[in-house]
């Protein structure tokens, strides 16, 4: 068989395949974009879920950041840190959870509790921000979600379009496709639109909580240089 032969073969077979493949995957779009705005709406609900738990969790462990600061200033220079671990056992929020990490071993020195709460810093952020990344990955994501049941009706427009004869009704079809197509686009920056505005609040007070835990644990290793230069 001379190589020119091959060629056409192997050219036949590939037309043959893709032929299969572009049937196939028009069969499937004939089948609708519904399922993309099914899967949309899961989405959103996720969001919406996601969104008022870690907003109800916020709220949970939110504390004065000033009468925290108060508190540590006046017993750290009373030298009584066994009973400000002891006042805030119970408090599940990060700056005192971070700051009674480090403050156990307030006798090996101020760097050492710098140490000590800086790794407690890190363990709090990722409670903090538990399922904040769902909100990013929908965020990003879901536009692209929507434009392909955008795209998967336009071909089925077109696939119409292709089938269809004469006039009126035809064309009539085919833009009741394309339009129904849009929706999903729409739907799709519906459910991003919130997933990013929601992560972006959740983000922000997160970081506050982050900030406000790192000037306590900085103010705590002041007192003890201070405790420990007298």
């Amino acid at each position: 068989m001379s190589s020119l032969s091959i060629v056409r073969l192997v050219a036949q077979t590939s037309e043959s395949q893709a032929g299969w493949l572009t049937e196939n995957l028009l069969e499937l779009t004939r089948g609708g974009s519904e399922w993309v705005l099914w899967l949309l709406l899961f989405m959103l609900i996720g969001v919406l879920i996601v969104f008022f738990e870690r907003l109800s969790f916020l709220r949970k462990v939110h504390v004065d950041h000033e009468a925290m600061r108060r508190e540590m200033t006046q017993r750290l220079r009373d030298g009584d840190v066994a009973g400000l671990l002891d006042a805030w056992k119970e408090n599940e929020s990060m700056q005192a959870r971070v700051l009674s990490y480090g403050l156990q071993d307030a006798d090996r020195g101020p760097d050492a509790v710098l140490e000590l709460c800086a790794g407690a810093l890190g363990s709090e952020r990722l409670r903090y921000e538990k399922r904040l990344s769902y909100l990013a990955t929908v965020g990003s994501n879901a536009p692209f979600i929507g434009l392909l049941g955008t795209v998967m009706g336009v071909i089925l427009a077109f696939d119409y379009l292709k089938d269809s004869t004469g006039a009126g009704g035809p064309s009539t079809a085919v833009m009741g496709v394309i339009a129904e197509a849009l929706i999903a686009t729409g739907v799709g920056l519906l459910v991003a639109i919130p997933a990013i505005v929601f992560f972006n609040i959740l983000k922000l007070r997160v970081a506050k909580n982050i900030t406000q835990t790192k000037l306590l644990a900085q103010s705590a290793a002041a007192y003890l240089r201070e405790s420990n230069g007298a």
